[in-house]
């Protein structure tokens, strides 16, 4: 393309020098001459009839010395060449420079000189370099008719003026072919960002200031369409001039009356500086930029590689590979929102810290070279195991699924179950680095909003630089319960639980990065329950809830009872006289008591941390030598290891985890007291706890409700698993908007 540019201008000065005519040519030679103007080259890559041209190139005053009495007549017939009756939009600064070349003289005074006449020529020249007419079109006579006729049919016709004004951008050249040369000479001579944002300055970048266009005619296309004269700013971004005709306006998902605090970088460059400084791009090799130029507009594409899901970002590049230069025109970031990127969610912002947050989270941020609006795609591919059944909520009958680690797909499948439309779930974000992802679960005409509220500021109030643990760390902000080992809220793993709890008034809080939901409010008793009770009929469920309940209860005072009654032998009840130990051993009984405690604990840490085809090896090793060893030697005796087993069992059928490793440390408390205090000990330590039970609160209730305060109804619900159609109410610890559980016919 250079070189074929190279043999038209060397072509025109022979043309012009060696032709016959000198200042007397004849009109042959001036059609010769239209046909092959002077050509020049701007910033943008675009290629028009100059006037004056670069280096070597002969001027436009030589070009109009060269077309002799000729040119100096077409220009005294062509009443488009009188500047005064020009109608044609030209730069504000062209309006003020041409007056004082001399401008409103007559036609009379322009034959008597000679320079007078060589200046008109010239200025014909760039009016026609501006009409985007026919002398780019290189038809001589037929070029210089439609010329003459440009100004007249201008004025009749706004579609012809927008149309040379689209030959004025493509070069005289249709539009296809022009982005073609455009994109050679970017590629060749300028750097591609250079090139590009050259043409993006902002109005409000310009500072309103007016290119006023060379005295003697010599100012370059580009200076000419930076302005126009009707006082209409052009847009940056390749938009080319807002069609609308505001001046000063701002980027088209911008609000230009509001000042933005860390403001998007119209430069491509600045807004790769920025990210490298702030987060680490070209020193994190997971953080990639992908530049392309769609329509003549380039677009940076920044995602976090192994968040971004490839194939909707494969597709996205496809579908914009076919924006053309018009689609990319005007408002570029509207038309790629609205228009182009065929995607589900793209929303806009205006601020890097927005962006570069959202990019953090797996979204792709699409920044446009000239805009100061930015698009996120939310296109996250997360890494997600299956939807198992939690090892610590195994059913016999029911769902297999269960909350996995990724919120998006929690929340489906708690929307799965719970098909109403006034189910709410809001997200929020949670410490200053991690920026967590917390889900606010809950029933709109259903849970308490003044509940909602508190634990919605709650949640808003944690101060923290990170929760990379989520849950639990979440839990200790929200919660302030100290020293207290019993927990103030429930977690499950069940989606099914959880939505049998949105439906009882409750709210549900899900954390990014953790398959456990609290649910709250919670007393003693909701963690007592087990999902595996209401998937029997309701005599089954009842006879599974009571054994559960013996065996936690087995695991808090059996322990302490049988010390109780060792120590005072008294208090054995007729016919149980045989218990206690017959040979002692040779520890103490609150020795053996304590070790096996630890033995127990240890042993369970050891089976967290044992693979699986150890795990078995582990519990022989377990069971026969330390266990039959240890009672063989005398360490310890059969009966106290019999009843630390049933004890832990107990504490093994607790169905939340947390509730039973709080009995272990009540347990160890009691046993303290009674070796202490004997009979006194253990009645006060007993008292001490359900006082302190009942004076802890989960979010205003109380955790041991029904009992503290007092509910039939309720009570009567954690006794016995009662049949589903007797639940005609909500129960009232979650103080519900509406109570009705089966609503009567409308």
């Amino acid at each position: 393309m250079k070189k074929l540019i190279g043999k038209m201008m060397v072509k025109d000065k022979e043309r012009r020098h060696g032709g016959t005519g000198g200042i007397s040519g004849s009109g042959a030679d001036a059609d010769d001459r239209s046909k092959a103007p002077a050509l020049q080259i701007d910033e943008e890559g675009n290629v028009f009839a100059a006037p004056e041209m670069e280096e070597n190139t002969p001027s436009g005053t030589e070009l109009n010395e060269g077309a002799g009495d000729t040119g100096h007549e077409d220009q005294l017939k062509s009443p488009a060449n009188a500047p005064e009756e020009t109608p044609e939009k030209e730069a504000p600064g062209r309006e003020r420079q041409e007056p004082a070349q001399g401008t409103g003289k007559s036609d009379e005074s322009r034959r008597e000189s000679g320079d007078g006449g060589t200046a008109a020529g010239l200025r014909a020249g760039t009016r026609e370099d501006q009409s985007g007419g026919a002398v780019r079109s290189g038809k001589g006579s037929e070029a210089r008719k439609g010329f003459r006729a440009g100004p007249r049919s201008r004025e009749e016709s706004p579609g012809r003026e927008s149309r040379s004004k689209e030959q004025d951008r493509s070069g005289g050249m249709p539009e296809e072919e022009a982005f073609g040369i455009k994109k050679l000479l970017r590629d060749g001579n300028k750097g591609p960002i250079q090139a590009s944002f050259s043409r993006k300055r902002s109005a409000a970048d310009q500072g309103g200031e007016e290119q006023p266009a060379n005295a003697e005619g010599h100012g370059t296309a580009a200076d000419v369409r930076r302005s126009e004269g009707t006082g209409q700013q052009k847009q940056a971004s390749g938009a080319r001039g807002d069609k609308q005709g505001q001046k000063g306006k701002g980027p088209s998902n911008g609000d230009a009356s509001k000042p933005v605090d860390d403001p998007i970088p119209l430069s491509m460059q600045e807004v790769k500086d920025m990210l490298e400084e702030r987060s680490g791009l070209g020193t994190s090799f997971d953080l990639v930029l992908r530049e392309m130029v769609f329509g003549s507009i380039r677009v940076g594409f920044y995602y976090v590689n192994g968040l971004a899901k490839d194939q909707v970002l494969t597709m996205v590049l496809d579908r914009l590979s076919y924006a053309d230069h018009a689609a990319m025109e005007n408002n570029p970031a509207e038309s790629l929102k609205e228009y182009l990127i065929p995607h589900i969610q793209v929303s806009p912002y205006q601020t890097m810290k927005e962006v570069i947050g959202q990019v953090m989270t797996g979204a792709t941020g699409v920044f446009i070279e000239g805009e100061k609006t930015a698009l996120v795609v939310d296109a996250k591919n997360f890494p997600v195991r299956s939807t198992e059944e939690p090892d610590l909520e195994r059913v016999v009958r029911g769902s297999r699924d269960g909350f996995v680690e990724t919120l998006m797909t929690n929340v489906a499948l708690v929307r799965r179950r719970v098909r109403d439309p006034k189910l709410r779930v809001e997200i929020m974000q949670v410490g200053k680095r991690t920026s967590t992802d917390i889900c606010i679960g809950y029933i709109d005409d259903i849970a308490n909003p003044k509940l909602v509220e508190a634990i919605r500021d709650k949640v808003k109030n944690v101060d923290l630089d990170g929760i990379p643990l989520a849950e639990k760390q979440l839990e200790e902000a929200i919660v302030a319960k100290g020293w207290n080992p019993y927990p103030l809220v429930r977690y499950t793993e069940r989606p099914d639980v959880a939505s049998a709890h949105l439906l009882e008034g409750h709210v549900i809080l899900m954390s990014d990065t953790s398959p456990s939901v609290m649910i709250m409010p919670s007393t003693f008793f909701h963690h007592l329950q087990h999902a595996e009770e209401y998937r029997q009929l309701p005599i089954i469920g009842s006879y599974l809830r009571w054994v559960r309940f013996l065996g936690i209860l087995a695991s808090l005072f059996l322990l302490p009872l049988w010390y109780l009654m060792v120590l005072e032998p008294g208090l054995k009840p007729t016919g149980l006289e045989f218990i206690g130990p017959q040979n002692p051993g040779k520890i103490p009984v609150l020795i053996q008591f304590l070790l096996a405690e630890l033995g127990i604990d240890l042993m369970r840490m050891a089976s967290v941390h044992t693979p699986t085809p150890l795990s078995v090896a582990m519990g022989l090793v377990a069971a026969i030598l330390i266990g039959d060893i240890a009672v063989k030697t005398g360490l310890f005796t059969n009966e106290i290891i019999f009843y630390i087993s049933i004890a832990t069992i107990g504490m093994f059928a607790t169905p939340s985890y947390e509730l039973s490793l709080a009995n272990r440390i009540v347990r160890l408390i009691l046993l303290f007291s009674v070796a202490l205090f004997k009979v006194p000990g253990f009645v006060i330590a007993t008292t001490v706890w359900l006082i302190f039970l009942s004076l802890q609160r989960s979010h205003t209730a109380p955790y041991m409700w029904p009992f503290l305060p007092f509910n039939a109804m309720g009570l009567l619900n954690i006794l016995f698993r009662l049949p589903v159609l007797t639940h005609k109410t909500r129960l009232s610890i979650t103080r519900s908007k509406d109570g009705t559980r089966q609503p009567g016919p409308e």
